[in-house]
């Protein structure tokens, strides 16, 4: 079983990921679905006890955010996968003016989680770290040890 942790600013392209490439195998937690952390929390509980793969399709641009999601995974049978979009603030900024009503995001929203990013290490507990690039309006992955 995989939980994958997204990490990347809004409108990096982390939901069309997901959609590419995980919505037939892995649930999509996402605080703008949910709203609120206890259905977030609830879900990830069930997402345990059924051993439902899942993604967390969130920011999660700290490692004390990240801590909260991996401190939970630890002793379970979950590999524990992070996913760091490549941070390009002009092309989220980008993106996001594209978006309308709900989906759009202030500016200013997207210049703070640029801010406080940090890049993800494997020191924080993951087994797996990925990174991924858009070249060509393509997404392509790649092994950490490129980055």
């Amino acid at each position: 079983m995989e939980a994958i942790i997204f990490v990347g600013l809004q409108a990096s392209g982390k939901s069309t990921f997901y959609k590419n490439n995980y919505f037939n195998t892995h649930l999509r937690i996402s605080n703008d679905l949910l709203k609120t952390k206890y259905r977030e929390k609830k879900l990830l509980e069930i997402c345990l006890e059924t051993s439902m793969p899942f993604v967390v399709d969130n920011t999660n641009p700290t490692r004390e955010v990240r801590a909260k999601y991996i401190d939970v995974l630890k002793g379970s049978k979950f590999r524990i996968i992070c996913v760091y979009f490549r941070i390009d603030l002009e092309r989220s900024l980008a993106w996001n003016r594209g978006r309308s009503g709900a989906a759009l995001v202030p500016d200013v929203g997207i210049f703070d989680t640029h801010k406080r990013i940090d890049v993800p290490t494997m020191a924080e507990g993951f087994d797996e770290l990925h990174y991924v690039d858009i070249i060509d309006d393509q997404f392509i992955v790649k092994a950490w040890h490129e980055i």
